[in-house]
């Protein structure tokens, strides 16, 4: 596995690699990873790719109150952990190299970018489809690897992609779970051991959504009611938001009469995390 830090390396790497006759994938991530962004990695690998991990703690998709400070850090165990799911070639680029420093143009996607984490996390969207639309350009990848974690995430780069006619098809993977049903995620470590206990509301609300759907019911109310009670079981989690949504648009649904996403974001402490699945057509 070779390790670069300037992008002249990586598309000199690249370039070889489609002289070889390879096709690249590409698995953005953050780093601090865990399953979940080793399955983007192993789906690459299954699909014949040259596979291109990132690893870049992006500064223009955090708030100016939120964790980019101490957002975890470890990368030594992050390269070990791409090296053994077969991963080519890791770009783990300064911030210099990726942000020039008189840096002023960013990129802003409208519609699915706008609720939930949109409204929530102003400026968000636009750093993530940023730095997004930059490793693109850096990578120039034929496939992009994306976790359904982050669903909203997925829409706006998918967004992005179609409407600036870039060549490359984007692949999202399942949420990778604990055995208890937590979602994984690189947050997780900010949890005591109380909290991580408590943390499993977030995905037992999610399930009950999805059982209820199963069972006949339409009713958004209903179904937002019995997520609503998961959490009142639980009374130190805290819900930031709560949707039952069209899969593609994001829009609020009255009726879940169509393939639907249920998504929600809370505060476990001072933890924020954020989980979703799909209703009706649970693929």
């Amino acid at each position: 596995m070779l390790v670069v830090k300037e992008k002249h390396e990586l598309r000199t790497a690249i370039r070889r690699a489609r002289q070889a006759g390879r096709t690249i994938g590409l698995a953005p991530t953050m780093g601090a990873l865990h399953a979940g962004h080793v399955s983007l990695v192993e789906a690459a690998r299954a699909a014949g790719d040259f596979v291109t991990a990132t690893i870049f703690v992006n500064p223009t998709q955090f708030g100016p109150h939120e964790d980019f400070e101490r957002y975890p850090r470890t990368l030594e165990a992050d390269l070990k952990a791409l090296d053994a799911a077969g991963a080519d070639l890791v770009f783990v680029p300064d911030r210099s190299e990726v942000y020039r420093p008189e840096h002023a143009t960013f990129v802003t996607v409208g519609g699915v970018a706008e609720p939930l984490e949109g409204a929530a996390r102003p400026g968000h969207f636009q750093g993530v489809a940023t730095v997004v639309l930059k490793l693109f350009n850096m990578v120039a990848p034929d496939r992009a690897y994306f976790g359904q974690k982050d669903y909203q995430q997925t829409l706006v780069v998918r967004r992005m992609t179609a409407d600036l006619d870039l060549p490359i098809e984007i692949r999202v993977c399942p949420t990778i779970r604990e055995p208890d049903g937590l979602a994984m995620s690189s947050r997780n470590a900010y949890l005591t051991g109380n909290e991580r206990r408590q943390a499993t509301v977030l995905y037992r609300s999610l399930k009950r959504a999805q059982e209820l759907v199963k069972g006949g019911q339409t009713s958004a109310d209903a179904v937002r009611q019995a997520m609503r009670s998961s959490f009142a079981e639980t009374p130190d989690v805290a819900i930031e938001y709560m949707a039952l949504a069209d899969r593609d648009t994001l829009a609020e649904l009255a009726q879940i009469d169509r393939p639907a996403v249920a998504a929600v974001a809370a505060r476990v402490g001072k933890t924020r995390l954020i989980d979703n699945v799909f209703l009706g057509d649970e693929r």
